[in-house]
């Protein structure tokens, strides 16, 4: 006999007009904003590997969690998109519901602390759509971030200029979901899906593996996410190096770096201990260790992303000579 389920259909959904938000389209940076100085000597060496990459034509993957949306920086992404240097995106499921939200009314982002309080935390009409795109690439055998960027393109929202998610779909760039079920705010929904969210998402798990394919003399890069991240592009690189194993080739030889604020200390070559909290930080073990030890080389960033994306972003342009935009 299963299990009792809750009944979703109990829920009461208040449409986004509703909701106090706590970010808004006047806080996403232009690219010519006045942001606070940024100097790492990895940051320098991987600005050279970027554009060494783009100029014989390797791949390089931007990995991120949603704070890079959320902190307004997602111009310098698209900027980047749009001038061939970035060459995936792969964000977790609160990336694409971000970025969606921007798209649609130029605001974002709720008070969980208030909301929680009311059983209204994530129960808003519109961020539900994303439950029927998700059905919807299933049907068109597509992967649910290609979904996302195509009805965000498509669509008549006033602010989509600002979505990495039309971006990518405008400019044939692979933008890609990896959700995790339960995780996201739209997974409370009646309309969701697990099945098709399951299938889009894993479809996109593949577009992400082939391009993990392509990686070395490449360039990975990890901002923000410290569990999608890592243990996606794990499992990725596990299976492109048991293929190219056996064809008598190597993805070993590529560089890697993690942004982020947490204090890591100065030996980032060797993994920590079990008994050392830092063992259980992934991206450390997994992506400035780990995967490595053959012949790449990891870097440790440490700053808000406010700093260190625009930083990347204007050094990239100053090593290869180009003219920032506007």
């Amino acid at each position: 006999m299963p299990f009792p389920r809750f009944d979703r259909s109990q829920l009461q959904l208040l449409p986004l007009e509703d909701r106090t938000h706590d970010f808004g389209l006047d806080e996403v940076l232009p690219l010519e904003a006045d942001t606070e100085p940024f100097e790492h000597d990895g940051l320098r060496t991987v600005i050279d590997r970027i554009v060494e990459a783009k100029r014989n034509g390797r791949a390089v993957i931007l990995m991120m969690g949603a704070h890079v949306i959320k902190v307004g920086i997602q111009r310098f992404v698209i900027d980047l998109m749009e001038r061939g240097y970035i060459t995936h995106v792969a964000g977790s499921g609160a990336c694409a519901i971000h970025d969606y939200e921007m798209a649609m009314i130029g605001a974002t982002t709720e008070s969980v602390a208030n909301y929680i309080r009311k059983g209204q935390f994530g129960l808003w009409e519109e961020t539900g759509q994303l439950n029927d795109i998700a059905i919807d690439a299933v049907k068109q055998d597509v992967g649910f971030g290609e979904a996302v960027g195509c009805a965000i393109h498509e669509s008549d929202f006033p602010h989509k200029d600002v979505s990495i998610y039309a971006a990518g779909y405008r400019l044939g760039i692979p933008v890609t979901v990896h959700a995790s079920l339960g995780y996201d705010i739209v997974h409370e929904h009646p309309n969701c899906d697990g099945g098709a969210i399951g299938e889009a998402s894993y479809t996109d798990f593949l577009v992400f593996t082939e391009s993990v394919s392509t990686l070395e003399d490449g360039v990975l890069l990890n901002y923000g996410t410290a569990i999608m991240g890592p243990e996606v592009y794990l499992k990725a690189l596990s299976m492109v190096r048991n293929v190219a194993h056996r064809r008598n080739e190597r993805i070993a030889h590529f560089t890697t770096a993690v942004f982020d604020l947490i204090p890591l200390g100065d030996d980032l070559d060797t993994e920590a201990s079990k008994s050392d909290p830092r063992y259980y930080y992934r991206p450390f073990k997994t992506i400035l260790v780990r995967t490595v030890r053959d012949g790449g080389e990891s870097f440790y960033i440490r700053g808000d992303h406010t700093e260190t994306v625009p930083a990347l972003q204007r050094g990239i342009l100053e090593r290869a000579g180009e003219q920032q935009s506007g």
